[in-house]
């Protein structure tokens, strides 16, 4: 994804007569040469996709306000930072005070829904493309369709019904003001999601396909990955089974900690990282890793997001884990830099940390989304639920004895359960799902409450959609009960 010299190919803004939705405008970039040689070629339809993928890189939909809602609003993360510094509305996301003008639920909702217009640009604009060659048109069609369904899985799981914008939408033509703005039932957006996963499939190549340079690109495997996840939400659960069935080329390293390493980066374990790039240009995350680092004097952070005296306990003795995950004040790191005792917090999340550029805006850190071991935890959640004990066990063990745990000792289907949701927690811990797994296993309330959060039933199982949102679309974009 090294960003190629490119000027504006077009800026298509979506007015509406009656709201002024400007997160939903089109604002395409890297399609076009000062030469024009690329608008109809090769690297000009690449480019189209490139600009998703650049999306993800943004402050709106992977930094700070993602971590509020995804991490620091569970019982994994605490705010962190100093007491007084709120970090605009981290304290309210932490004690689940927050309403619909909390600006991070603005800023998700908006950049969401700017990756989902620039996969419907590529997917409009790549057929235009006729000097591309077709097998790589397809591939691309296929790599928007499955952000475009990554980007409608976030957004479905965090403000539920939603609009629905499956294309580029024509200035002036009132079918599609409505559907810029009209929320469409949580089954449809499934609907939708798996319907792109299904093409995605068809036209993606394995992993092992890519040369070395587009590594980061999305692959079948990540299509498979990603259908298995929206199966195991909607709980059809020999679906998840067939598709992680089909996945091929993908194991778990032995080392854990080395995944969250420059070095671990796209390794055998990977199906779907965001690519930071701290390097010279600097294509890093803004400041994902800095909002995170340790706060204070020695410090390279603003100190958000740490992990909470919860997260701690959660871990097994012995478990390899735990240091991958947490810093822990006055240790050293692997890569020599010492934490010191004196910093604000007394923990922090070591899977945010880089050992390249650790204190700038912009550093190697990359967002592991998609992991192989994800994988066999769905896998054992589905068979569990199938009544296939043995072979939930199976695939469960095989996570726990990387993290150098002994066999579990679960054997009834209910106790099973449980350990599965545990194993969870401790192996994607601060990889921005816990929420999301609270909220469907139906932990929430429960878990929430040891770690003194009161989670409201019937209120906090979706997001608040954004007051502006309703506000420009005067009131045809509802809100979800509660707030």
């Amino acid at each position: 994804m090294k960003k190629i010299n490119l000027i504006i190919l077009v800026i298509i803004s979506v007015l509406l007569s009656n709201c002024s939705n400007d997160f939903l405008a089109v604002e395409q970039r890297d399609a076009l040469l000062d030469d024009g040689t690329l608008v109809n070629g090769d690297d000009g339809a690449k480019s189209l996709v490139t600009a998703i993928y650049a999306k993800f890189l943004d402050w709106n939909i992977s930094s700070f306000s993602w971590i509020g809602v995804s991490s620091i609003i569970t019982d994994d993360a605490d705010k962190g930072s100093e007491p007084g510094d709120t970090g605009a509305d981290k304290d309210l996301l932490d004690n689940l005070t927050f309403n619909a003008s909390s600006p991070s639920f603005n800023d998700v909702y908006r950049g969401y829904y700017q990756a989902i217009g620039r996969a419907n640009y590529a997917i409009q604009q790549l057929p235009l493309i006729t000097q591309a060659d077709p097998n790589l048109r397809k591939r691309l069609e296929g790599e928007a369709k499955c952000l475009r369904a990554f980007s409608y899985f976030n957004m479905v799981r965090m403000f539920g019904p939603i609009p629905l914008v499956d294309h580029v939408a024509v200035q002036g033509n009132e079918e599609d003001k409505l559907m810029l703005v009209q929320r469409k039932p949580v089954n449809d957006i499934y609907t939708f999601i798996e319907k792109d996963l299904t093409d995605a499939i068809v036209a993606l190549p394995n992993k092992s396909a890519y040369p070395y340079g587009e590594r980061a690109r999305v692959s079948q495997g990540t299509a498979q990955a990603l259908m298995a996840k929206v199966k195991l939400y909607q709980q059809q659960w020999q679906a998840v089974i067939t598709f992680t069935d089909q996945m091929s080329g993908y194991s778990l390293v032995a080392d854990y900690a080395s995944i969250f390493k420059l070095a671990g980066e796209f390794n055998a374990e990977s199906i779907f990282e965001i690519n930071g790039y701290g390097g010279d240009p600097a294509r890093g995350i803004q400041q994902y890793s800095q909002t995170q680092g340790a706060r204070g004097s020695g410090g390279w952070g603003w100190g958000f997001n740490t992990p909470t005296s919860s997260l701690v306990q959660a871990y097994e003795p012995n478990d390899k884990r735990k240091a991958a995950t947490i810093i822990f004040a006055g240790q050293t790191l692997y890569d020599g830099r010492v934490v010191p005792a004196t910093a604000a917090n007394p923990r922090y999340n070591y899977k945010a940390y880089s050992s390249v550029n650790s204190g700038d805006a912009n550093t190697d850190t990359n967002i592991k989304y998609l992991r192989y071991s994800e994988v066999l935890l769905m896998r054992a959640e589905a068979f569990n639920e199938l009544g296939s004990t043995s072979s939930a066990i199976a695939e469960l063990n095989k996570v726990r004895v990387r993290a150098g745990l002994p066999v579990t000792t679960a054997s009834t289907q209910v106790a099973l359960r449980i350990a599965i949701w545990k194993e969870r927690r401790v192996e994607l811990a601060f990889e921005h799902d816990r929420w999301f797994d609270l909220i469907r296993t139906k932990q929430a309330q429960a878990a929430l409450a040891l770690d003194g959060k009161t989670f409201v039933v019937g209120k906090h199982e979706l997001f608040p959609i954004p007051q502006s949102v309703v506000d420009e679309s005067n009131g045809v974009t509802t809100q979800n009960p509660g707030y």
